[in-house]
């Protein structure tokens, strides 16, 4: 009994020690291939002039925890929207002359929304766009608390 135990613990230490490896592997080998896709960009902009632009995958390539996180973005922006809209509306008085900076922010949001709604129609990926719009929904509510 005593020899599957230790054979188990021996086993348990040899699995733990494989995935230290894999993991230096793995991260080795990631770190490696970006600095070639790096060093291949460079090559490329000095030899054609142009810039080397990955495919629309690796551009969204991001670290998420989970697909929750997104969901709770979606909510927060809608949250924001209703506080943006509320906000704008209380914070110009009737005589008051409108913040330059505030009427900015609202031509880029209108704009972006255009943009967002170009891209949907083609079918194209929205997912920088509504990054942006809500960027700048926040500076909206942010500049238009300031007031």
């Amino acid at each position: 009994m005593s020899d599957i135990i230790t054979d188990y613990q021996k086993w348990k230490r040899q699995g733990e020690d494989l995935r230290v490896h894999a993991k230096q592997a793995m991260e080795g080998r990631f770190r490696e291939l970006l600095s070639e896709a790096v060093q291949i960009a460079h090559e490329y902009r000095a030899d054609f002039g142009t810039v080397l632009k990955p495919p629309a995958p690796i551009t969204a390539f991001r670290y998420k925890a989970s697909a929750k996180s997104k969901a709770k973005k979606t909510t927060t922006k809608e949250k924001s929207v209703t506080k943006n809209d509320r906000g704008t509306a209380a914070a110009m008085p009737a005589g008051a002359k409108p913040n330059p900076k505030v009427t900015g922010l609202q031509k880029r949001l209108s704009t972006a929304k255009k943009k967002l709604d170009a891209a949907k129609g083609a079918g194209k990926p929205t997912q920088l766009f509504e990054d942006r719009i809500y960027e700048i929904e926040d500076e909206l509510r942010l500049a238009s608390a300031l007031q």
